[in-house]
Parts: structure tokens; C-alpha cells; sequence
């Protein structure tokens, strides 16, 4: 079962949200938290799964208690930001802090089930409008090297977690440890095309299993924690 903490300050919405996931044979809610700080409070008993979290809320917001939960090493929860605002800056801070998600409150319930799942999964869940968003930001950042560039590059950083104290900075040149094999470059590509695991195991005549054990390869090559953050690695490396 895939474990879920709800963090809203209304009420109303939790419980719309629980009847959703609950709907569901595979998901069940394990709890609920109407403030940043019970989430941080809630996140540590609990150990979610996956944590939906609101951004506006009393006490503690939603990225700031999101910042606090990742830095937990007792927790594995990944975290969704759930929002009905659809702001840049929102966007561009919950991925600094450590989501793994970002979906907005009017999306349909079939988006709520799937983005909790590729969660659970271990992907990261973007809409294709907030990747584009996410990509177009991070694509043209200055100073980013390839590998075979290292021979007159500062010494090489590995990109790690959003949020983390090792995170390089945009002028930062970033140098992959091992380089990509082909069919791993392939497959990062059509990640940052925000396609799921079928989908790339369709466009490129393997299996999903297969994917997967690429996907993985990938982000630890990339040092990246989610999908996510591995596509803007990706980009910030000139890869995808």
C-alpha cells in the first residue's frame, strides 16, 4: 500500500482528497495535517509514502515545511505540492526545497492517483506546461560544462538534491562523474520530453523493466534524486 499524508488547512479539501486516493486499492491515507508545522510533526511518526502539500497555510507554509521534511533523515516521504496558484515563484522554491511534484488544485482526480503513485514510484510528476516552465529556466543557465570540457574546468562538482547544502549554483560548471551511455542518453531525452516509463519503453522497442533500470542509472550518474531533478541537470549539462 502506498502510504499518503494529507497537508491542507481546509478541511473540506483533505477530505475530497481522501475519498480520491482511497478510491483506490493500492492507496490509503495515513493521516492529515492542517499547518506546515503538524505536517513536519506528522511526517516524522508517520513516514508517508508520499506527503500532498498545500503552499499557503497558517503557521508554517507548505515550503518551508517541505524544506524541514527533506532535510529529515529519519523521513523518505516524497512530497507533492499541491496549489491552486500557479506562480513561477511557488514552482521554482518548492523544487529548491526538495519536492518531488507540483500540480495544481484543478486537476482532475485521474492527476491526483497518478502523481501519487509516480511518487511512491520513485519518478517525479510535472505537467508537461510546468516542465516546459522548469526547462526553460534552467536550460540557458551560464557556466554549465560537458565532460569534454573538464580539461580546462574548475574541479568538477557533482549535481545532487534540490535543497541540499552541495547543490551547485547556476555559474557552478557541473561535470558527470560517468558519462551516458547512448541508450541512457536517449532515454534522458525522452524524459525531458515528460514521458512516463511505458511511454519510452514503447518509443524505444525495450521493456519497462528496462526503463526503469536505465532511468536508475541515470539519476545516479546525475546525482539527481527524482526524474525532475535529473532532467534539469540534464539541461544545465547540455545533455537534453
Amino acid at each position: 500500500m502506498i502510504r499518503v499524508l494529507l497537508v491542507d488547512d481546509h478541511a473540506m479539501l483533505r477530505a475530497g482528497f481522501r475519498t480520491i486516493l482511497e478510491s483506490q486499492p493500492d492507496i490509503t491515507v495515513v493521516g492529515e495535517a492542517g499547518t506546515g508545522a503538524d505536517a513536519v510533526d506528522q511526517a516524522s511518526t508517520l513516514l508517508p509514502d508520499v506527503i500532498t502539500m498545500d503552499v499557503q497555510m497558517p503557521d508554517m507554509d507548505g515550503i518551508e515545511a517541505t524544506r524541514r521534511i527533506v532535510a529529515d533523515p529519519r523521513v523518505s516521504s516524497a512530497i507533492a505540492i499541491v496549489t491552486t496558484f500557479d506562480r513561477d515563484d511557488y514552482l521554482f522554491q518548492a523544487l529548491d526545497a526538495g519536492a518531488a511534484g507540483f500540480l495544481l488544485k484543478n486537476a482532475g482526480p485521474e492527476d491526483l492517483i497518478t502523481a501519487v503513485r509516480a511518487l511512491a514510484a520513485g519518478d517525479g510528476m510535472l505537467s508537461p506546461e510546468v516542465t516546459r516552465r522548469v526547462l526553460a529556466r534552467f536550460a540557458t543557465t551560464p557556466g554549465i560544462r560537458s565532460r569534454t570540457d573538464r580539461h580546462d574546468a574548475p574541479a568538477a562538482v557533482a549535481a545532487s538534491a534540490p535543497g541540499t547544502a552541495t547543490r551547485p549554483s547556476s555559474t557552478t560548471p557541473v561535470v558527470l562523474a560517468e558519462p551516458l551511455t547512448d541508450r541512457e542518453a536517449e532515454v534522458l531525452v525522452l524524459l525531458a520530453d515528460a514521458r512516463s516509463n511505458a511511454e519510452i519503453a514503447t518509443a524505444l522497442y525495450i521493456g519497462e523493466a528496462t526503463v526503469k533500470t536505465h532511468v536508475s542509472r541515470i539519476l545516479q550518474k546525475l546525482g539527481a534524486r527524482d526524474r525532475v531533478q535529473a532532467v534539469v541537470t540534464a539541461h544545465r549539462l547540455g545533455l537534453a
